[in-house]
């Protein structure tokens, strides 16, 4: 399959199956793409960050680590990574995010609602979608515990590639946070590669 492109501040869903991976590219650096997933046969079995860290045992994520559900289910291993620099602590930007944390109460693309736009059509309800895999986003924490957003150091041409555990439906966003992306929109591309390449 050849590369899609996600533009800026938007979103896409998909299916992934079993044995499938999943490249997601920064094309053009400093960019981060949440990406939330649900196990196709139950969408009630979706991505949990809780599980995760549980059984990684870490709260870095990285080449080996698996991606857990909600019910205990691998649905994504890491199988090759050139950043190395993920956050799964954060939830997906929306309207109160950007109202909290940004003083802004106009109308705006927000990763949330972008995931739930990509993902409505699968039957998707805005309950189910939690915490996202943040890919690229560099979040930092101190001793104390806080956590402070700092630029991506994803540089141009970065991936991640994923191996699909089971049969998935997938949704991606380039993400529509200012602070999340060192204050500057960009596009992310994603390449499904199938079980013959």
């Amino acid at each position: 399959m050849s590369i899609t492109r996600i533009p800026i501040r938007s979103g896409k869903a998909f299916y992934l199956n079993r044995g499938e991976k999943l490249k997601v590219i920064c094309p053009e650096g400093e960019q981060v793409s949440d990406m939330f997933c649900f196990d196709k046969e139950d969408l009630d079995n979706r991505l949990s960050n809780g599980k995760t860290f549980d059984y990684e045992e870490s709260l870095l994520l990285s080449i080996g680590n698996y991606l857990w559900s909600n019910k205990s289910d691998k649905m994504l291993k890491i199988v090759e990574d050139s950043c190395g620099i993920h956050d799964f602590l954060l939830a997906p930007c929306d309207a109160k995010t950007f109202e909290i944390i940004y003083k802004d109460k106009q109308e705006r693309p927000s990763c949330f609602n972008n995931l739930y736009q990509s993902l409505k059509a699968y039957g998707v309800e805005k309950s189910q979608i939690g915490t996202a895999f943040n890919i690229f986003m560099n979040v930092n924490f101190d001793w104390q515990g806080r956590v402070s957003v700092e630029p991506p150091r994803a540089v141009a041409g970065d991936y991640v590639i994923f191996e699909a555990q089971m049969d998935l439906l997938v949704a991606l966003t380039a993400c529509s946070a200012e602070m999340s992306n060192n204050h500057s929109f960009k596009p992310i591309d994603y390449e499904i590669i199938s079980l013959e390449s």
